[in-house]
């Protein structure tokens, strides 16, 4: 099963990302996570094209955009254009999930589908074969920082029991308030994917906290 490492650079230092960036291309993660924010879906404003086509330029891992914004249809043929390898929406904002997934992937870029934490599980019931990653939100979306949710690890256990008993292939990622101290307890509930911001770009050592989410494996 995989089992990949996402730093999240909304918790880089942007005096000096392009360093930050390849701090992560020289590290043993797999993925970045860069989150858009609108300041409408959630309390805070973050990045957009510019940034994404910024880091792309550089990275050498794909990019694993996760839009906390309304209406994201809108954008999405822009973000798959400015570098996104993975275009991950919430549901809370959707109101055609379906047709959100498969214009998605229509880019020819893998679909995600968020929760928030008061998001039951089940609601993601009708699309668990129509997505090839949901992501488990274990903060309430807006700032990074927070203090990780514990409910978080029975929502992954739930929705690995769902993905299992559908025959679907698609992808657990969790995100928010995640690092080495819980990393190896979310991939023994079954995620795939851990989002990690200030634990890694706030760490002492932010290879060795990477190389830790790793060994949790």
């Amino acid at each position: 099963m995989k089992r990949l490492i996402a730093p999240s650079i909304l918790s880089a230092d942007f005096n000096h990302l392009h360093k930050d960036v390849m701090l992560v291309n020289s590290s043993n993660a797999d993925w970045f996570h860069v989150d858009v924010m609108d300041g409408v879906f959630v309390p805070n404003i973050s990045f957009g094209f510019p940034i994404l086509q910024h880091v792309k330029k550089i990275a050498q891992k794909p990019l694993d955009v996760h839009l906390m914004i309304v209406q994201p249809d809108r954008y999405l043929q822009e973000f798959a254009a400015a570098g996104a390898d993975v275009i991950t929406v919430h549901l809370e904002a959707c109101t055609h999930i379906h047709r959100t997934l498969q214009s998605i992937r229509s880019l020819g870029i893998k679909a995600g589908v968020a929760i928030n934490p008061g998001t039951p599980v089940h609601a993601l019931d009708s699309i668990l074969t129509d997505a090839d990653l949901f992501l488990i939100m274990s903060v309430n979306p807006g700032f990074g920082g927070q203090k990780f949710i514990p409910s978080t690890y029975d929502k992954v256990r739930q929705l690995r029991a769902l993905l299992d008993d559908s025959n679907a292939d698609a992808l657990i990622e969790v995100d928010g308030g995640v690092g080495p101290d819980n990393a190896e307890a979310l991939f023994d509930a079954g995620a795939n994917v851990l989002v990690a911001g200030n634990a890694v770009f706030k760490a002492d050592d932010p290879l060795v906290a990477i190389e830790r989410m790793k060994e949790a494996q």
